[in-house]
């Protein structure tokens, strides 16, 4: 995964190695660089932020006789991908379901995005992750909108031993919800996670009723899930999203099949939001914990 985003970085190095540590001399390759970052799906206001970090960085370095050039390049690039990966919030969803538990309350995350984003089947994949902790899970079929999404949570909850609170097509995904969380409360379940109707961030009424949802049950988290495949439009996505309803962390799917990875970049500086998790396969297990450094020494090889 990467590659193209990989290819571009070293190119990036072995150029900067060779060029004169001065503001002058690295300003037309980091530029044309930066158009490397655009090709890659990363938002020009990123690739903004790289280029001029790293003039910033590198500019009156001074390299003595026995230092390795490419080493100092590639440490301080690797230091500006960290700073624009990092954000001032860090979710530890185990310890959030922990300090819930002990509150005898269940820890409700709210998925939202569009449809096409493997949403769905990213809840089953995170109602996995929380049995194989020990923590009980019971799902909200809240998309009342989408024909089959009901029946596709219930295929999902069927294969994972996990029970689904649904309603009728057509229903309020509000009070799905709603009484989702009071189950929960009244059996002692340790984490709800309610499944929303993907919808287009430009529909107004359906982001308004995402909004009622959110209002009613306050979940502890509502959480993104977007396509990384689909580039720049992840960042409009996401920021549309963070402006009607406030999200607080993202889940990047598809990423195995993603060969540009500029998404990750991207989604994570303009909202500030950490990602949570990157979905590499199809199967429940194929749902990886985001680590910024995993994914910076990634894409630095």
């Amino acid at each position: 995964m990467f590659e193209k985003l990989k290819s571009g970085f070293k190119g990036l190095v072995s150029k900067v190695t060779t060029t004169e540590l001065k503001a002058e001399s690295l300003t037309p390759v980091v530029t044309d660089f930066k158009m490397t970052l655009a090709e890659n799906d990363v938002a020009f206001p990123v690739a903004d932020k790289i280029c001029d970090s790293l003039i910033e960085r590198l500019s009156g370095v001074q390299v003595k006789r026995m230092e390795d050039r490419k080493k100092i390049v590639d440490e301080n690039l690797r230091q500006v991908l960290l700073e624009v990966m990092l954000t001032n919030q860090k979710i530890d969803l185990i310890e959030r379901a922990e300090a819930c538990r002990r509150k005898k309350e269940p820890l409700t995350l709210m998925f939202v995005g569009i449809n096409g984003t493997g949403k769905t089947t990213t809840i089953a994949k995170v109602a996995r992750f929380f049995h194989n902790k020990g923590y009980s899970v019971v799902l909200a079929g809240a998309d009342t909108y989408r024909a089959g999404s009901i029946e596709q949570l219930e295929e999902h909850g069927k294969r994972l031993g996990i029970r689904v609170i649904k309603s009728t097509y057509g229903g309020d995904p509000t009070a799905v919800a709603y009484d989702t969380v009071n189950h929960a409360k009244a059996h002692g379940i340790n984490t709800v996670l309610i499944d929303t109707a993907g919808r287009m961030q430009t529909n107004q009424n359906l982001m308004n009723e995402l909004s009622k949802v959110k209002r009613v049950v306050q979940p502890d988290l509502t959480i993104f899930t977007v396509d990384s495949l689909i580039g720049n439009d992840a960042v409009l996505q996401a920021e549309e999203f963070n402006k009607a309803i406030g999200i607080d962390a993202t889940i990047l799917t598809k990423v195995d099949a993603d060969v540009k990875g500029g998404s990750a970049l991207s989604v994570t500086y303009v909202t500030q939001k950490p990602i949570l998790f990157i979905g590499v396969g199809q199967t429940y297990k194929d749902l990886e914990l985001f680590n910024p450094d995993k994914f910076v020494n990634m894409v630095l090889g």
